[in-house]
């Protein structure tokens, strides 16, 4: 799936069939669904842009010392693009492996 694509279905009712949960989250987020997309990363490794996209979450929430933490875990800089920016950041990155 290319970035096109998955932003383009963000005008469907759900994601993408076969996404992993990093990519679930983000496109929940894009929904305004905070919550679900907080949930659709709990008990997942921090491999695959867990991480990342939690410390993102925890940015927009406005809890910067946690999102510090996960930025941390996913051995990321914490981020100062702003919040679009960086969505698209990690659903490219996520997108290319």
């Amino acid at each position: 799936m290319t970035f096109d694509e998955f932003k383009a279905s963000l005008s469907d009712d759900a994601p993408p069939e076969g996404v992993g949960a990093p990519l679930r989250a983000l496109w929940l987020d894009a929904a305004n669904d905070w919550d679900g997309a907080h949930d659709a990363l709990q008990g997942q490794p921090d491999l695959n842009g867990s991480a990342w996209v939690h410390a993102y979450l925890h940015r927009v929430e406005g809890d910067l010392s946690n999102a510090n933490g996960w930025y941390r875990r996913a051995q990321k800089p914490p981020s100062s693009a702003t919040l679009p920016e960086e969505w698209e950041e990690i659903a490219r990155a996520l997108l290319e492996d």
